[in-house]
């Protein structure tokens, strides 16, 4: 089939270098405009457009969907089927119609589970023993449309939402090629999705990575792996903010939440319930650090953050 990829970000890029190795043909790739990234401040392609670059594959950048250029355009390539992956902007009906197999979804939950922007992080953030990703045919409704293929995982109980995004981000793009093969061969089976029991996930902002000393520690142990990387857990030490990166629930009993004990082996904070072992931190102003170095470094015994 001729393809058009539709990605952004670096979770994308498996998708696409499976998609071109793949028995089909991609004619062409539509990404988000060139943004502001990195200390400079200087404009720089999507990793799927510097990607695209270097595959030789003409790349679209259109500022809206919602253009008439760009709906020519698509129109000129002809596609059989344009793939999906975290392209950021949304598709209106009037695109959807163009391809002769519509625009296919590779997102990362178990549709009508987590629908939205943040699928891995929610899910870890509520203590979901398994996810996986499907792909599924977009209509104007949000991730709303008939599922053509599935894959399941269980979710590591040390995995972070940046570890568990890459595994799926390889795994679907497995699911994705497989899916584009069915929908060629005319063997794909596209099931409506159940209308009840979805979820919306929201991507998580630097609010929902605050650490509240007073939750069990199993819901903070959730917490810093949902936001490990981005947006990044922490909480605040004498009025600064203050990076957690990895940590680690322990059963030791709590007393007063947010209470620091250390010794030479290991830092621990009390919790409303359980102690939570902190493994890797990051002081305001300082670089990312082992947690016992950094309790090497104080000068009191006394040591508490914030609630």
């Amino acid at each position: 089939m001729r393809l058009v990829f539709a990605g952004t970000p670096d979770v994308a890029l498996p998708s696409l270098d499976a998609l071109v190795a793949s028995r089909h043909d991609v004619v062409a790739v539509v990404t988000r405009p060139d943004a502001r990234r990195g200390r400079g401040g200087g404009l720089s392609p999507s990793p799927v457009a510097a990607r695209a670059a270097e595959l030789g594959i003409p790349v679209l950048k259109p500022a809206r969907p919602r253009e008439a250029k760009f709906h020519q355009q698509l129109r000129d390539l002809a596609p059989d089927c344009c793939p999906v992956v975290a392209y950021g902007a949304l598709l209106p009906p009037s695109l959807l119609e163009i391809p002769t197999h519509g625009w296919i979804n590779l997102h990362f939950s178990l549709l009508p589970a987590y629908r939205g922007a943040a699928p891995v992080q929610s899910a870890i953030l509520h203590g979901e023993q398994e996810t996986g990703a499907v792909t599924f045919r977009i209509v104007e409704a949000l991730d709303a449309g008939p599922v053509c293929g599935t894959l399941r995982t269980p979710i590591g109980p040390r995995e972070t939402s940046g570890d568990l995004l890459a595994r799926l981000a390889e795994s679907g793009a497995a699911l994705l090629t497989e899916t584009m093969d069915r929908l060629e061969d005319g063997t794909a089976r596209c099931v409506e999705q159940a209308t009840e029991g979805g979820t919306y996930a929201a991507k998580l902002g630097t609010e929902d990575a605050h650490l509240d000393w007073t939750a069990p520690v199993e819901q903070l142990d959730r917490r810093i792996r949902a936001c490990t990387p981005a947006p990044g857990a922490w909480t605040t030490l004498d009025g600064q903010k203050f990076r957690v990166h990895e940590a680690l629930p322990t059963d030791r009993p709590s007393t007063t939440p947010g209470l620091v004990e250390r010794d030479r082996r290991s830092v621990h904070v009390h919790t409303g319930s359980g102690q939570l072992e902190l493994l890797r931190v990051q002081p305001a102003g300082k670089r990312a650090m082992v947690a016992t170095d950094w309790a090497r470094g104080l000068h009191t015994d006394d040591i508490r953050f914030d609630r």
